[in-house]
């Protein structure tokens, strides 16, 4: 791996372990952050910097500018477009302005980056479980009610699951711009909720947020039924590397265990690592009641109706086959998750 590569929005969480690996493996890695000068958003980065000297050059790029990409592409030969904005629907204010745009004409424009470099032979793009599928409802449509790649997100609008919508606009552009040329392929790595220890104490990523909520014990009163596709984020590290150096790989690869863990299991599991602390739920709280009290949370009647309860599998056999993924049990994922949680609240 004597070119470099380039890993786009460095400082979030899944990039910060994509680089790690990256550099643990021998790579020389270009990363592209919004701002230099916010060190300790970088931190985790610099540590890196430090650690391996003259391995990791850092560029400042925006998603929105044009052409601000360009110079951190130059000389890689593998991209991995990883920077995109993922905040929780009750968080968001502006769907179009503060997810989809910076998804859909971040994608165009680091892309567009790629077309100008003569380097660049492959592509791989994070995108999500979300691209697949809008509410969990609609994986009961899918074939055998199982989670598959076949499949792209239809129900989704700019008010409606928006990050779910930004990342299925941005996956069919990159895979539209990627027909349009024969110079370089595309691999998308679609994962679940993505748990697990953060390198970074400043990440804004949403799965870590939710976690946050449940150990901050804002929600003592109870976790409604809900179910989520989980990952590891080293696992999804691990698949973006492995995408890129197997030739073969290719289309979209699902990224989650083959069962859903509910909630409470989530809840259960990290009260035993937090000494079962009174704040931490340990039971559901009914859907009649969820109805009532989900819009003060800002969860839609429509979203409740169409996700409370709702189960499925998840095909993940090509990660598996084909990336060679080992998915590591929940457990061992929560507890580095809670103590990464800790060590960064301690300090």
């Amino acid at each position: 791996m004597a070119q470099p590569c380039l890993v786009t929005g460095g400082s979030g969480f899944v990039a910060s372990h994509l680089i790690l690996q990256l550099l643990e493996g021998g790579a020389t890695v270009h990363a592209t952050v919004r701002s230099t000068r916010n060190k300790e958003k970088i931190s985790a980065l610099l540590d890196m910097q430090t650690k391996w000297p003259g391995k990791l050059k850092l560029f400042e790029a925006d998603l929105l500018v044009p052409g601000s990409f360009d110079l951190a592409v130059q000389e890689c030969t593998v991209v991995y477009h990883v920077a995109s904005p993922f905040f929780m629907e009750e968080k968001i204010k502006n769907g179009q302005k503060e997810v989809v745009d910076p998804a859909l004409k971040g994608t165009q424009n680091v892309l567009e980056a790629v077309q100008r470099s003569e380097s660049v032979k492959t592509v791989v793009m994070t995108s999500t479980v979300g691209a697949i599928f809008g509410d969990y409802a609609d994986v009961m449509e899918m074939e055998n009610n199982t989670l598959s790649e076949g499949y792209f997100n239809s129900t989704s609008t700019s008010t409606h699951n928006v990050y779910h919508y930004s990342k299925t606009l941005a996956e069919k552009e990159a895979w539209r711009m990627y027909r349009l040329q024969n110079r370089w392929r595309l691999v998308t790595i679609n994962p679940g909720l993505i748990l697990g220890p953060s390198l970074s104490p400043k990440s804004e990523s949403g799965s870590l947020f939710l976690l946050d909520e449940l150990l901050r014990g804002e929600l003592f009163f109870g976790v409604p039924r809900i179910w989520f596709t989980t990952v590891d984020v080293r696992e999804v590290a691990y698949a973006h590397i492995s995408a890129a150096s197997l030739p073969e790989a290719k289309g979209r690869y699902i990224l989650c265990g083959r069962q859903m863990s509910s909630f409470l299991e989530i809840s259960t599991i990290l009260r035993q690592f937090a000494g079962s602390p009174w704040w931490m739920p340990r039971h559901q709280i009914p859907n009649f009641l969820v109805r009532l009290i989900g819009p003060f949370f800002g969860l839609s009647q429509k979203w409740m109706a169409l996700n409370l309860g709702v189960r499925f599998e998840s095909d993940n056999r090509r990660s598996i086959e084909e990336l060679g993924v080992t998915y590591r049990p929940l457990e061992d994922t929560l507890r580095d998750h809670y103590y990464s949680w800790k060590n960064h609240h301690d300090h």
